[in-house]
């Protein structure tokens, strides 16, 4: 498919009170996705209040004035439909696709949650959510093998000043320091019309979804305005090699290696992403076929960039070693294909490999009404223009072996890496920590006695 091909149909509504509203009609099927994305995720947070925007994904399904805890939920179910949330470092998403005809029911329970949460809002919901997002912590990042290497990864490629440098999921001192007025006060600031964005996608007419928009969003108030965040710009490469070794309760080697890289949507960032590819999407990628199949000493190997759109982004390779195989092998290994790929830059069959799997990603993840939804919201939250998703293939396709090779050059050097390397614990570590098969003994039999 050529970028000629694909495009989408837009259009773009702002109500008084600042809230943007894309539409894109298609009567393919009898269905509808509603997606309103805050221009709110970690980055927003101060300091000392983390995890504030993802413990509001859990919030907001706990019900607001005219809807109970869990019945956003029951009621999108009841009605044939599916919804969620997601939160991430520079924004979170709520959605819905539902049959056609319960559209309004999806928007009034959206305008709902967005105009009266905070009356509804209580201090045992707080209790209860804070523990559910503690657990989920627990459970995803503290016990998790390699869990805490997106937490780990991201402070050493920012420094702490850098709103992208903590966790997500926060702190469990910052969650439970949180009170009922610090997460109303973050509520007012961020959840309002005026930060976000509402796409609607599917089967619906237009001047009848703008009346319903109108009717259950024109009336809320906008906000008081969004806090600058603080400078996010940095210096375009780290300016030294940063590494980390991690002792963990695993099985076997991981390494990441990280380099900083324009944010998303710029020229140079399109030559990055598709240098990833190159590197590590699908099996014929180079580091799949080099350290996985010719050499034998890894067991899986990727990279991927974070799609960050403010100040920086990152491209990350990372690779886990077969058992046995040490930290300085495995990563050695690695190093030997990014001075490869600098050294001989992309081959044309490798470009269009890389473009054919980015189309072929960026067309698939289009065909759901819902997806399709969720990036109107996210063109027009970061860029500001939701028409520039009909741009996406002509700027992949723009992007030239010579261009990919400079951007290896120039950002893939000694001078612009992190690695961060999870190792198995060691007997003596695992004993101190009370962690190891020999200390889980002895507390068991401890305990019984």
């Amino acid at each position: 498919m050529t970028a000629g091909a694909l495009h989408i149909p837009i259009v773009e509504h702002r109500l008084a009170n600042g809230l943007r509203v894309i539409l894109s009609e298609d009567h393919a099927t009898p269905i509808v996705a509603v997606n309103l994305w805050y221009h709110v995720g970690s980055a927003n947070e101060r300091v000392g209040r983390t995890g504030f925007a993802h413990l509001f994904e859990h919030m907001l399904f706990q019900g607001s004035a005219n809807v109970g805890a869990n019945e956003h939920f029951e009621l999108i179910q009841r009605a044939g439909g599916t919804c969620n949330g997601s939160t991430w470092l520079d924004r979170t998403n709520y959605y819905e696709t539902v049959p056609a005809h319960q559209l309004e029911l999806a928007l009034w329970l959206e305008a709902d949650r967005m105009a009266r949460l905070l009356p509804a809002m209580t201090q045992e919901k707080l209790d209860t959510q804070r523990d559910v997002v503690k657990n989920e912590r627990r459970w995803s990042v503290d016990n998790q093998p390699y869990g805490t290497w997106w937490e780990r990864l991201p402070a050493l490629c920012f420094p702490p000043e850098h709103p992208f440098h903590h966790s997500l999921i926060g702190s469990m001192d910052d969650l439970s320091a949180a009170s009922l007025d610090d997460v109303a006060a973050f509520f007012r600031t961020f959840y309002t019309p005026d930060n976000a964005v509402l796409s609607i996608v599917g089967d619906f007419e237009a001047t009848s979804a703008m009346a319903m928009v109108e009717r259950h969003f024109g009336g809320i108030s906008r906000g008081a305005g969004r806090p600058e965040l603080p400078p996010m710009a940095l210096p375009a490469r780290f300016g030294s090699w940063r590494r980390e070794t991690v002792e963990d309760d695993v099985a076997a080697v991981r390494s990441f290696l990280a380099f900083r890289v324009p944010p998303a949507g710029s020229d140079a960032w399109y030559a990055l992403s598709l240098l990833g590819a190159v590197l590590g999407m699908g099996e014929a990628a180079r580091l799949p076929r080099a350290l996985v199949r010719e050499q034998a000493v890894a067991s899986d190997a990727g990279a991927y960039t974070f799609d960050l759109a403010k100040g920086s982004d990152l491209l990350i390779c990372d690779v886990t070693a077969r058992p046995g195989v040490s930290a300085e092998a495995i990563g050695a290994a690695l190093e030997a294909e990014i001075e490869r790929l600098r050294a001989s830059g992309v081959s044309e069959p490798e470009r269009a490999r890389a473009l054919a799997l980015a189309k072929s990603g960026w067309v698939a993840g289009l065909q759901s009404a819902g997806s399709r939804a969720d990036k109107l919201s996210q063109y027009a939250t970061y860029f500001g223009d939701a028409q520039l998703v009909n741009e996406e293939l002509a700027r992949y396709e723009a992007v030239s072996c010579a261009a990919m090779h400079e951007a290896a050059q120039s950002l893939l050097g000694e001078d612009n890496r992190v690695t961060l390397t999870f190792v198995p614990r060691s007997v003596d570590q695992a004993k101190a920590d009370g962690s190891g098969p020999g200390a889980a003994a002895t507390q068991a039999t401890g305990g019984s006695a």
